[in-house]
Order: structure tokens, then C-alpha cells, then sequence
């Protein structure tokens, strides 16, 4: 029991001299940096990537890469949209509860969580079924990012790096 104990402590204090982390709830508003766009995001720490709500999706060929056209819902106006573009990064094969399989294209995207401004993959799928239009898995999360399970909306998104 002691050894178990000094393990915790031993990574606790890891912790404290690694890099700084920020205690979030799971739901949090996060900026989608390049567009300057604040959306309602669920934190999930069960999910290995991120997803983002993206329709009408169009695919087209920008200086020989792959690229998307898509749209968001505009946080303030629902029945606007915001139309965003991004380089396809890769396809995703994701293997649903139901046994069929889904492709997702997949684009690099940078948020502002809290005060942490994090880039990692961000799968394209239509979520307007969903409570939140971003979904932000551990991909982005990790090694920057705690989650308080019983909190929501601790800290809005504030990165002094994406002002300049």
C-alpha cells in the first residue's frame, strides 16, 4: 500500500513541474482561432479524436492538395452559416456501434481552450443531432487539458497567442 502511495506521489510531482494544464468542465466554449468563431464544445476524454459539425461539404483541388469547403452554424444566428476551408489532412475510417463503417475527412484545426491555443486532427461529420457542434477528444486535450466531470463553462477561451 505504501508503494502505492509513493507512486501517486511520484506523479503528482511529475505533474507540477511538467508543462501548465488548465482545469476545464465538459462543456466549455472554445474559439475556432483562424475564423475567430466561439462555439459550445463538449469535452469528452473517451474520445480518442475531435469532430467538428461540418455541412455541405465540398471537396476541391487548391495548388495540387485537397482541400474542403464546409459550413458551421453561426453561434449567433442559427439559421446563418459560416463557411470555413481546410487541407485534407487524411480520410477517416470510423467503424460505427452498428457494424457499417463511415468516412470522415479529417483537417487540422486550432482551438482556444481556456487558455490553452491547441492544434491536433478534427474529423468532419454532420452533428446537428447533437447538443454541441464541436466534440474535443483527447488528441487535443492531452498533456494540456484536465477535465472536472462535475463542471461546465469554468473558463472561456483566452489565448493571448491568437490576438497577435
Amino acid at each position: 500500500m505504501l508503494l502505492g502511495f509513493a507512486f501517486l506521489a511520484q506523479s503528482a510531482a511529475a505533474h507540477e513541474s511538467g508543462p501548465s494544464m488548465s482545469i476545464l468542465g465538459t462543456a466549455e466554449n472554445v474559439k475556432i482561432v483562424e475564423e475567430d468563431v466561439v462555439l459550445e464544445a463538449r469535452l469528452d476524454t473517451g474520445a480518442t479524436s475531435s469532430s467538428l459539425n461540418a455541412l455541405n461539404k465540398e471537396r476541391f483541388e487548391k495548388d495540387g492538395e485537397d482541400w474542403i469547403r464546409f459550413e458551421i452554424i453561426d453561434p449567433d444566428d442559427e439559421d446563418a452559416r459560416i463557411t470555413l476551408e481546410r487541407p485534407i489532412e487524411r480520410i477517416a475510417h470510423i467503424r460505427r456501434h452498428s457494424g457499417d463503417s463511415q468516412e470522415r475527412p479529417v483537417v487540422r484545426l486550432e482551438f482556444c481552450l481556456g487558455d490553452q491555443l491547441l492544434t491536433a486532427d478534427t474529423s468532419l461529420v454532420d452533428r446537428t443531432a447533437l447538443s454541441y457542434q464541436a466534440l474535443i477528444g483527447r488528441s487535443h486535450m492531452a498533456g494540456h487539458v484536465l477535465v472536472d466531470s462535475g463542471e461546465e463553462h469554468l473558463r472561456a477561451p483566452d489565448c493571448a497567442a491568437d490576438d497577435q
